[in-house]
């Protein structure tokens, strides 16, 4: 038996020797001091021996295994050292580094549009409202006069969750959500992300940013409607951009328009971007159908109101002169840094 122990405490030692891990530390320390070991094997050969045996071998075997247990623990420590110190090697920072060629993030063209509009908007007394990007089809169509089967339908390709449960196509999904939430007045703008399952090209992509206005009020008119698409256009981009309106259909307004602004790409002289007409479309508007006030609980006879949803995408493009709608979610670094 002393043999086998002597043998067990070379080859412990032998091993112990290769290890420069925590994991190979654990391995090595089963295979000797595991249940399965060798070692524990001898020591439940103990009980069967006699006691003037036992006496003889007992203090042998637990004072062998008093040695082993102290080699694996001088080992642990000494590994555990060399990985902290290899740790602190790693995170210490370098006085000396040359800062001046760190490259500092910024805001993607997207973002920054987007928190231009907020700041315009707050500045004409507009809340900020926020709703959920998967939403029921109420919100998103039922509750704007979208009923079931209706071939408006038809004009938004949807991605369904389930029968009941869309990814928005529109942020006009928050209107009844905040009339429902702050009765009226209400004058508010909802930017966020919507999807439509669509083919994409340099103007449309499945993924895009809307930003939808509300105000509902007693005696708003078109007119209010108008004025507030013109000052908006024009912080925005300057006095320099056109602005057109025409008649279009919409079944949660009534009269419905659509505006375009002149292409800033190509200043009017056709391209891929306006789809060499020479006009961006930036999305619809119209008064609100008395059908969606109802909807929110308010009375259409006491109470009147304009909505518009315009796309981010298009206009960070118009403002930074992106000729392909696709670029925005690219991802690509050469693109974003240019900005």
């Amino acid at each position: 038996m002393n043999e086998q122990i002597e043998n067990i405490k070379k080859e412990a030692i032998s091993e112990l020797e290769k290890v420069n891990t925590l994991k190979e530390f654990d391995e090595t320390f089963i295979k000797f001091l595991g249940k399965k070991s060798e070692l524990s094997s001898i020591l439940k050969t103990l009980g069967s021996l006699s006691e003037e045996e036992k006496k003889i071998q007992g203090p042998i075997l637990n004072s062998f295994k008093e040695e082993i247990n102290n080699l694996f623990e001088e080992k642990k420590k000494e590994i555990e050292k060399k990985e902290i110190e290899a740790q602190i090697i790693m995170e210490t920072i370098d006085p000396t580094i040359d800062l001046d060629n760190v490259e500092v993030g910024h805001l993607h063209p997207l973002s920054s549009v987007r928190y231009q509009l907020e700041d315009i908007f707050k500045s004409m007394g507009f809340m900020i409202y926020d709703g959920p990007e998967i939403e029921s089809e109420f919100f998103n169509f039922e509750a704007l006069n979208i009923p079931k089967y209706h071939p408006a339908r038809d004009m938004q390709d949807t991605f369904y969750i389930d029968s009941n449960t869309v990814l928005r196509t529109h942020t006009s999904n928050c209107e009844v959500r905040a009339l429902k939430e702050f009765g009226v007045p209400l004058k508010m703008i909802v930017p966020g992300r919507v999807f439509r399952n669509e083919a994409t090209d340099a103007a449309h992509e499945h993924t895009l940013h809307q930003i939808e206005c509300l105000v509902v009020d007693r005696n708003i008119s078109v007119a209010n409607l108008i004025n507030t698409i013109q000052i908006f256009v024009k912080i925005l981009f300057g006095d320099d951009v056109k602005v057109r309106i025409r008649p279009s259909f919409f079944p949660f307004v009534e009269p419905g328009l659509e505006l375009d602004i002149s292409c800033l790409i190509c200043k009017g002289r056709k391209c891929p971007a306006c789809k060499n007409t020479g006009w961006i479309e930036l999305g619809g508007a119209g008064m609100t159908h008395p059908e969606v006030l109802k909807a929110g609980g308010i009375n259409p006879d006491e109470y009147s109101g304009f909505a518009f949803g315009f796309g981010i995408d298009r206009m960070a493009m118009q403002k930074y002169k992106i000729e392909d709608i696709r670029w925005l979610m690219s991802g690509d670094l050469r693109f974003i840094g240019q900005f």
